[in-house]
């Protein structure tokens, strides 16, 4: 990525700690106007994007071994968390942790669990041509499992975890607990599952995902060592935990900009939320809306039918977080439409609405859903009458015979089948390609429970239409209850639907708050 963005045309990069941002004055609101460096350079800028990740006065602790220091060594930014503070920006502590690396030949392979990679490779993106995963090496994972000797290890040692001593002030992420608090916290487990994980094709570091730890050095070997396959690992690097300051993302609008300081933005880590995948979704939504607003242009807001990006932001800041934010599919109440294989169609014309996607690429997505549309059509008016060849096919899934003729629709919508335990009862089929067909599979299968989603999705979207004046005085409004006035004033939400997602509104509360806007 760092020789994408060297390669790319227009793009100037300058490399510097980056401790204070400045503000103009403009309409009684703050302004962005420059960001100012360590060594006092002082840089122009219409908007600025804070994607701190684990960095603002971040600390390393390892046991007794306590540095001011961000990721892997590298140097922590101090001086931006004051620069924050000092105009009014409401920061939050956090905690996070990562496993330690473990050289791949020290390990002994034979006492672990074998997990194959897939024998389909699904893309990240549609725009990537399937056929050139075709025949790609595999590099296997393997689990290993912690067991009584690892968790007395922990237990003799958890005085000197900075978790248990009370080093460790920040609130750190609920779904992937460190060893040592899995352990006390499931002391009715005899072990916990370990995922054995190449961190790349050329490297021979193992990420053991599932250990971190923020004990003593010699203890996390003790610790390793005491795992089967483990007994002569060697580590390159060893687990750590990280403090680190992040902003109260209810700050923001869902376009990621604060509401109290123009052209001022969050990403990633920084908005509350925990890394990878959640983290990149935010810095695309903040600089899709920077580069947006630079142009004068509509912001792009992403709803919550719409991605999990959406209801990631959506959460953030409506309801705000008191630990480090993971998505998860169960946090969306349309999970059933945000599905891996249709999010093209929900999101290309959303990039190609704000630059991302060009001519050519929109011109193959509308194709592609065409054949899409095209094979459903098919499905649909496609009849399979009665045959040995299609009774067979229907005994070998235990499904009773046909003694009607039937749509292929119809077929593919019964549990058990699927487009290729039927192909050979459909001589007509048009080529289409491995994401095609599923697509079509996946629309056909479950179209009532989509219908039924999609009918959902309407009934919300009147709220979300419903839009607030940035102005609007709660405190004018008789009738709401003194909470949810409280939360409404803090948030601001853009819309109705969206103070009705804020923890502490009631439908009492947002009832009164449309008889309002009706007057």
């Amino acid at each position: 990525m760092k020789k994408t963005l060297e390669n790319t045309p227009n793009l100037t990069l300058r490399q510097a700690e980056i401790t204070d941002i400045l503000f103009d004055e403009i309409d009684g609101k703050k302004q962005v106007r420059a960001v100012v460096t360590a060594l006092g350079a002082e840089w122009q800028t219409k908007a600025v994007i804070i994607a701190a990740g684990t960095f603002l006065s971040s600390r390393t602790i390892t046991g007794e071994a306590i540095a001011e220091s961000g990721p892997d060594a590298m140097i922590a930014a101090k001086e931006l968390s004051g620069a924050l503070q000092r105009e009014g920006i409401r920061l939050m502590r956090f905690k996070t942790g990562t496993p330690p690396r473990i050289h791949a030949d020290s390990i002994d392979y034979t006492s672990l669990e074998f997990q194959e990679g897939e024998d389909y490779i699904t893309p990240f993106s549609a725009r990537t041509d399937e056929a050139r995963f075709a025949g790609m090496p595999q590099m296997p994972c393997h689990i290993a499992y912690t067991n009584e000797k690892t968790h007395e290890i922990i237990r003799n040692n958890i005085h000197r975890s900075p978790l248990y001593s009370g080093v460790i002030q920040g609130v750190g992420p609920r779904y992937c607990p460190s060893i040592e608090d899995k352990v006390m916290r499931f002391a009715d487990k005899n072990r916990h599952q370990l995922f054995v994980e190449p961190c790349g094709a050329d490297t021979k570091e193992i990420y053991l995902q599932g250990f971190s730890s923020s004990l003593p050095e010699e203890v996390q070997i003790e610790m390793l060592h005491s795992i089967k396959g483990f007994e002569n690992a060697v580590t390159m690097r060893s687990a750590y935990a990280i403090e680190y300051d992040c902003a109260d993302p209810t700050q923001m609008y869902p376009t990621l900009e604060f509401k109290d300081y123009a052209g001022l933005y969050g990403a990633g880590q920084f908005n509350g939320s925990s890394g990878y995948e959640e983290a990149a979704a935010q810095g695309l939504v903040a600089g899709i809306n920077a580069s947006l607003k630079i142009k004068g242009e509509e912001p792009m807001v992403l709803t919550r039918n719409s991605s999990y990006i959406g209801t990631l932001i959506d959460d953030l800041v409506t309801k705000g977080t008191n630990e480090p934010y993971r998505i998860m599919t169960s946090r969306s109440e349309y999970r059933l439409l945000l599905r891996q294989d249709n999010a093209d169609a929900r999101l290309t014309p959303i990039g190609y609405r704000v630059g991302l996607v060009d001519k050519a690429h929109f011109d193959a997505f509308e194709a592609k859903q065409k054949r899409i549309a095209e094979e459903i059509a098919r499905a649909e008016r496609t009849f399979i009458p009665p045959s040995d060849t299609a009774n067979a096919i229907m005994a070998e899934n235990e499904l009773p015979p046909l003694t009607t003729g039937i749509s292929l629709a119809d077929l593919i919508r019964r549990p058990t089948l699927n487009y290729e335990k039927l192909a050979p009862l459909d001589k007509d089929r048009p080529i289409l390609s491995h994401a095609e067909a599923y697509s079509a599979e996946v629309a056909i299968k479950y179209e009532g429970y989509i219908k039924r989603q999609l009918a959902e999705v309407k009934r919300r979207e009147k709220l979300d239409d419903m839009k607030l004046p940035e102005d609007i005085d709660y405190d004018a409004i008789p009738g709401i209850r003194i909470e949810a006035r409280q939360k409404l004033k803090a948030i601001r939400p853009m819309n109705v639907g969206a103070a009705s997602r804020i923890s502490g509104v009631s439908p009492a509360d947002i009832s009164v708050l449309l008889i309002y806007l009706a007057k």
